[in-house]
């Protein structure tokens, strides 16, 4: 069982390291995408000085821009794939962990099989030592080695203490840490005195058993159930003889009323070695499916995180490229009409007559003359207006992006 036990802890802890590895993978990838966001953000300011500098280039950068979005955007899908592949994965060590879980109950159900045969040996066991196990001390100290070899033996060390002390000064042979910091304080009581008593002196004997028990619970209750120091509402008694527990179990008080069902009431529940250790299997079982439970909501937050992440990056990666479309055709159009208004001016320059475009440039170029100053000659015909090499290329380069 031991062994058992062992190798489930150790599942748990590499469960955890890898989800703790998985997890720092996920950071480091989103670190990388911060990266290349901020890489983007330098590149789009380049972006907007090339413009005012030269417009032809800002269809290679708008090329370069979308390269980098598609390499960004393949980053982020794949950061999606793996952290679906996370998700798989932990819900695949979740169910191989509950599919453990059941193999060790029905383990558990096999050992407490052998536990029951081996408390039939302890109780011919416990009448041999009734001779030996004279003193109270004595007796108490068998108590509480026994219990706390239960304890060693089901729980971890780190979730329970021996001799526990509280504020009143009181001590208890040991306490339980659970959840949300709560005690389970648990101790040992042994009356085989009296029980010892009952087959010499029959419903005497048994009426004075009957009493001991009582006063055993009431002081449990009143030391050990302490809720203002995060106690439960209840404690254990814990009968370290099964022959003991059985007597507890079949007497009845003065008044008729079952011993277990005062203790009940008081809030006291007696257990013996067996029945302790269930107890403790199924607080065990419990503590670790909490667990896990606590594991897989911090991934399902996380993952949730990612997503509203992602979703907030892809809105911005839409709205920029719409400003790259629009700058895009923005200057498509302006392209265009500088092309169409250079057209038409070239006709208007080819359509008229040469004559008239040297009167017109003569008498827009001499000054008012007097009737005594001659004439000066016209100046020449000034040749249409060409487009410039560079304007050519220019605008053919435009028209072909």
């Amino acid at each position: 069982m031991n062994l058992v036990l062992i190798g489930l802890l150790v599942l748990v802890a590499a469960l955890l390291g890898w989800m703790a590895v998985e997890g720092s993978r996920r950071e480091r990838r989103s670190e990388s995408a911060d990266s290349q966001l901020a890489e983007l953000r330098r590149e789009l300011q380049t972006l907007a000085a090339a413009q005012a500098q030269n417009a032809g280039q800002i269809a290679a950068i708008g090329q370069a821009v979308g390269q980098r979005l598609e390499s960004v955007a393949n980053a982020l899908q794949e950061g999606v794939t793996n952290s679906a592949q996370i998700a798989a994965g932990a819900q695949t060590a979740m169910a191989g962990e509950l599919k453990n879980t059941r193999e060790q109950i029905g383990e558990i159900q096999r050992q407490l099989g052998a536990v029951q045969q081996a408390g039939e040996q302890m109780s011919q066991t416990v009448r041999t030592l009734e001779g030996i196990l004279g003193g109270a001390k004595s007796r108490g100290s068998l108590g509480e080695v026994t219990l706390e070899n239960l304890l060693a033996d089901s729980l971890p060390p780190s979730q329970y203490s021996t001799q526990y002390r509280f504020a009143s000064g009181e001590a208890a042979d040991a306490v339980i840490f659970l959840r949300d910091k709560k005690l389970l304080a648990v101790d040992s009581k042994f009356p085989l005195d009296a029980f010892r008593r009952i087959a010499a002196e029959g419903d005497d004997a048994r009426k004075a058993f009957a009493s001991a028990v009582k006063v055993q619970a009431d002081a449990i209750a009143k030391k050990y159930i302490r809720p203002a120091e995060n106690t439960l509402d209840l404690a254990l008694m814990f009968v370290p003889s099964e022959s003991v527990y059985y007597e507890l179990l079949m007497s009845t008080d003065g008044k008729g009323q079952p011993l277990d069902a005062y203790c009940r009431e008081r809030r006291v529940i007696p257990v013996s070695p067996n029945t302790l250790y269930a107890h403790l299997c199924v607080i065990a079982m419990g503590l670790r499916g909490m667990q896990i439970e606590e594991n897989a909501r911090r991934l399902g937050a996380g993952l949730s995180g990612l997503q509203k992440q992602l979703g907030m990056l892809n809105e911005v990666f839409e709205r920029l490229g719409t400003h790259l479309k629009n700058v895009q055709q923005t200057y498509s159009d302006a392209d265009k009409r500088l092309e169409k208004t250079q057209t038409t001016l070239e006709n208007l320059l080819t359509s008229a007559p040469p004559d008239s475009l040297a009167d017109s440039a003569a008498g827009s170029a001499e000054a008012p003359k007097t009737a005594d100053e001659p004439r000066q000659a016209p100046p020449s015909e000034s040749p249409p207006l060409a487009r410039r090499p560079s304007q050519q290329a220019f605008f053919l380069t435009s028209s072909d992006q």
